[in-house]
């Protein structure tokens, strides 16, 4: 089982992802594909008048303020735009692939946050209007129907929640869930950098194996969106992933590379 995440950053090359994915598909393994979409709501958001607002956890963490009309943007970019020319591309290669949001079937389910406490302006706030989330249980038995009948699910933000309500959750993090909940033995994370770097400017500092045990130290490494990724990748790991690439989606054959170790292998 290949589960894959490609991230929503500018500079990803799609068609490449989905050309690798599907060559490994139509060879017989069967793969669920994640995406995200945070640069094409970024560029919706700022037409639309409603320019994105990114907040600050008492922890350090970035993430972005999803009120009811920053999701509902949200959701025309990844369950819409994204996740249909996602599908577009595989059925072109010859995949079946089958479009899905964590609202369908609910497939990606978990609480909503019904506060998160943040740093701005130097002061600290509470924020309550916030439709963010964490997935905490995955329908793996759509999943398998799908699979096992021939289909390639691609899967995508938003989750419902408990109190049955669409919510932001961070891909990265779905991912991890998704690949656990599957038996995945390896999860694959791609995005617009070769990995996790020692310097966040100068992309030959890549970091190329981390061992579990130490994952902790070397996540104080991690800037921006890859503060979450390597938050997923140690859940991934302690729900029972064996391993976790953080690899390049901008290279010809991103996931061929990436399983041949070129990216940050945290196994």
């Amino acid at each position: 089982m290949l589960v894959v995440k490609v991230g929503g950053s500018a500079g990803i090359n799609y068609e490449a992802v989905a050309r690798d994915f599907a060559e490994r598909v139509l060879g017989g393994e069967p793969g669920v594909l994640v995406h995200g979409g945070s640069h094409e709501t970024n560029l919706l958001s700022e037409r639309l008048g409603k320019p994105p607002r990114f907040l600050t956890s008492v922890s350090g963490v970035t993430s972005r303020y999803t009120d009811r009309e920053t999701l509902e943007i949200f959701t025309m970019v990844y369950a819409g735009k994204l996740n249909k020319r996602l599908v577009e591309l595989l059925q072109r290669l010859g995949v079946n692939a089958v479009g899905l949001s964590g609202l369908d079937g609910r497939l990606l389910e978990g609480p909503r946050k019904p506060a998160i406490k943040v740093i701005e302006h130097g002061k600290r706030l509470v924020i309550r209007d916030d439709f963010t989330g964490r997935v905490e249980r995955v329908n793996t038995g759509l999943l398998r129907l799908l699979l096992e009948n021939g289909y390639t699910p691609v899967v995508t933000p938003p989750a419902i929640s408990t109190e049955h309500e669409a919510i932001n959750v961070d891909g990265d993090r779905a991912a991890a869930v998704l690949a656990a909940a599957l038996g995945a033995d390896t999860l694959v994370i791609l995005s617009n950098v070769p990995g996790l770097l020692r310097d966040v400017r100068d992309e030959a500092s890549l970091i190329e194996r981390v061992p579990r045990g130490e994952l902790a130290r070397y996540a104080e490494l991690a800037q921006g969106r890859m503060q979450k990724k390597v938050m997923g990748a140690g859940e991934a790991l302690a729900a029972g992933v064996r391993r976790v690439i953080l690899a390049d989606a901008r290279v010809e054959r991103p996931i061929a590379a990436a399983l041949a170790g070129k990216g940050t292998v945290i196994a």
